[in-house]
């Protein structure tokens, strides 16, 4: 070979070996200097106390220098350089925190010159600093501030346990931890923060009774004696059934409700918010809605109760079934106070003993625990006599049976030392003048158990599991034909009235008649397909006498008054069990047309007690209903007879 050509050749080809080599010890040592990120375990949440430096877990190595720093960028893309004050690489960094930080969300890098390397995202709830050494045997402990100001004498509890804040606002608990949160009782004129509708009045804790949580709480003075409580039956949100647009328009009718009145307003929901079935098929939990329910209200607070179907169908007892409610919303028991009224909330759905799986979903029984019952007579061995207490519980203590008797042995899964049925709950709130509110059954009755306790089963928020309006639109009704509403509760110190707002309709909207001679003309067997399921509706309907006149008063109890009269006399009026014939229309109806012979279809109308008859003398009488309610309010229709029974004249009365 030429000696020129083979210089000319090995030059370059040194030259670029050179290069390369110097390139490969660069980036060899680029990647030595490299952050590894993916080992950094950085909490969602932290509870730090002012002046104290933050320990960030570690999963391996990562390269974390000691002259690194750590860098949190707020939500206002303000950024907070903080020092690392030591490190143990593989097992942890500690760094301080600046001047500046407040309790937020922060985004948090680690900063090594003029590169920042993202690991996660934070949430600081900057406690203030105690100066305090936690009595022996203390677990949790912390301070009710309001105004920056410790304070005296409120209630904290841990599900089992009661203490008070001392003169300074610090509570001290040595708790078993079983529920793993501790939560507050709300004094009558505070309020506490909220995020989003739920407000922060309970906080988890660690479930190691060895470890010392400090758990803070703030007030907030309002003068709130007089109030407005909206009350929410189930909701059943699941995103099937056009539910989510049937919500929708729902809210618009709350909304209004909301913005007419004065003073102070809340919500207290009564279980079912969700549809345990659904939170796998249809990725819809309480993450999903809460975003639905924070997308249509705001600055209101939504007090919860637990349904049993917002118990974990995949998870086995009790505790584990209401881990995600207890995570995402509230304890499934707790109390609070709105002005001077003592608000408790409880769960009498008991999943104690049953397995995972949607077959097992209904195997609950109903009662309150032992535990429940010990915790009951504490937080009432707090509130005066002469203070009024309203329980919310998802299911009744009691049903209707026939058109006037009533069904005691609803309430009937105790069979341990301690358990409560109806009898003993009744019995065991006796020293108090108690209201107590529940769903669950999709309809609406009022009773008066005793001149200390009455009940009221307040209806649904989805009506008939959002069918109604779904199968027939416009028209969205409960089983009992109650339409799909919400209780309004007018609080003035201790006085309060009680109404039932149907969603979407005026207040005036109290009761529905009928011409039954009509109803017979449509409720025939072919209109649901001449379906099994059907047929005994159709039966009922036609075993009324000519010139029926049926009412439907679904707000009713016996402080109400129904009175008919034909042509100026009055009519003969009696209490009935009955099935509705708009949602028998509406509902059973079309379900039954369109399922398979040997089906059997779900969410069909309810028999219910809360139904008036009386029977005109010819059928082209004009009648007029006349129903005085608990306030004295009036509501009257005149019905010129024959009455059509068509959609037109029942759709948005």
């Amino acid at each position: 070979m030429n000696t020129g050509r083979l210089i000319n050749f090995l030059v370059p080809a040194i030259l670029l070996l050179a290069l390369y080599s110097c390139n490969t010890q660069k980036q060899n040592a680029d990647d030595q200097d490299k952050i590894v990120t993916t080992n950094v375990s950085v909490p969602d949440k932290l509870d730090i106390e002012e002046g104290t430096s933050i320990s960030i877990p570690l999963r391996g190595k990562t390269n974390i220098k000691q002259d690194d720093q750590v860098v949190l960028r707020s939500a206002a893309s303000t950024d907070f350089v903080c020092p690392i004050v030591s490190l143990k690489d593989g097992t942890s960094f500690e760094f301080n925190l600046t001047d500046g930080i407040v309790s937020g969300t922060y985004k948090i890098y680690i900063k090594r010159n003029s590169l920042n390397y993202y690991l996660g995202s934070i949430s600081l709830n900057i406690l203030q600093s105690l100066k305090i050494e936690p009595d022996p045997g203390t677990n949790i402990y912390g301070i009710v501030l309001s105004e920056g100001k410790g304070v005296p004498g409120v209630l904290v509890s841990d599900g089992e346990l009661f203490t008070k804040t001392d003169e300074k606002g610090i509570y001290q608990l040595k708790s078993k931890k079983k529920w793993q949160y501790v939560f507050i009782v709300i004094p009558g004129g505070y309020e506490v923060p909220s995020q989003g509708v739920l407000p922060h009045f309970h906080s988890a804790v660690s479930g190691d009774v060895n470890t010392v949580d400090r758990k803070d709480f703030e007030l907030i003075p309002v003068n709130n004696d007089n109030f407005t409580l909206f009350v929410l039956g189930d909701m059943h949100l699941a995103n099937r059934t056009d539910d989510i647009k049937q919500f929708n328009a729902f809210s618009r009718s709350l909304n209004e409700s909301i913005e007419s009145v004065a003073g102070k307003t809340y919500v207290m929901t009564l279980g079912d918010m969700t549809w345990d079935l659904y939170w796998y098929s249809n990725n819809y939990e309480f993450p999903q809605y809460l975003n639905t329910v924070n997308t249509n209200y705001k600055n209101i607070t939504f007090f919860h109760t637990m349904g049993n179907h917002d118990n974990d169908m995949n998870s086995v007892g009790d505790f584990n079934k209401a881990f995600h409610y207890t995570r995402d919303i509230a304890p499934t028991y707790y109390s609070f106070n709105i002005g001077k009224i003592h608000f408790i909330v409880m769960d009498n759905i008991d999943y104690n003993d049953v397995g995972t799986g949607s077959d097992l979903r209904s195997q609950y029984k109903r009662n309150y625990t032992a535990e429940q019952m010990q915790w009951l007579a504490k937080d009432l061995s707090y509130v005066d006599k002469s203070t009024p207490v309203f329980i919310t519980s998802h299911a009744p203590v009691s049903s209707p049976s026939g058109a006037t008797g009533w069904n005691d042995n609803y309430l009937n899964g105790a069979n341990s030392t301690g358990e409560a049925n109806m009898s003993e709950f009744i019995s065991a709130v006796s020293s108090h003048n108690v209201h107590f509110l529940s769903g669950h059954t999709h309809n609406i009755f009022n009773r008066r158990h005793t001149e200390k306790f009455a009940e009221h089963n307040s209806g649904a928020v989805c009506a008939s599991w959002w069918w109604s309006g779904h199968l027939t639109e416009g028209f969205h009704l409960s089983q009992d034909g109650a339409p799909g509403g919400y209780g309004i509760w007018k609080f003035n110190g201790a006085e309060f009235t009680q109404t039932f707002k149907a969603a979407g309709h005026d207040a005036n909207y109290q009761f529905r008649a009928y011409d039954m001679n009509k109803v017979k003309e449509v409720l025939t067997a072919s209109l649901g397909g001449s379906h099994k399921a059907w047929l005994p509706y159709v039966n009922a309907v036609q075993s009324f006498p000519a010139n029926a006149i049926l009412v439907n008063v679904w707000d009713y109890d016996s402080d109400w008054k129904v009175s008919i009269s034909e042509n100026g006399t009055e009519l003969n009026v009696v209490p009935v069990a009955a099935y509705d014939p708009l949602h028998m229309y509406a509902l059973t109806a079309a379900r039954c047309k369109t399922a398979g012979a040997n089906s059997t279809p779900g969410f069909l109308t309810s028999s219910w007690n809360h139904f008036f008859q009386a029977t005109a003398s010819s059928a082209s009488s004009t009648v007029t209903v006349r129903v005085t309610d608990r306030n004295g309010s009036v509501f009257t229709e005149t019905l010129k007879r024959p009455k059509a029974f068509t959609p037109s004249e029942y759709k948005n009365q």
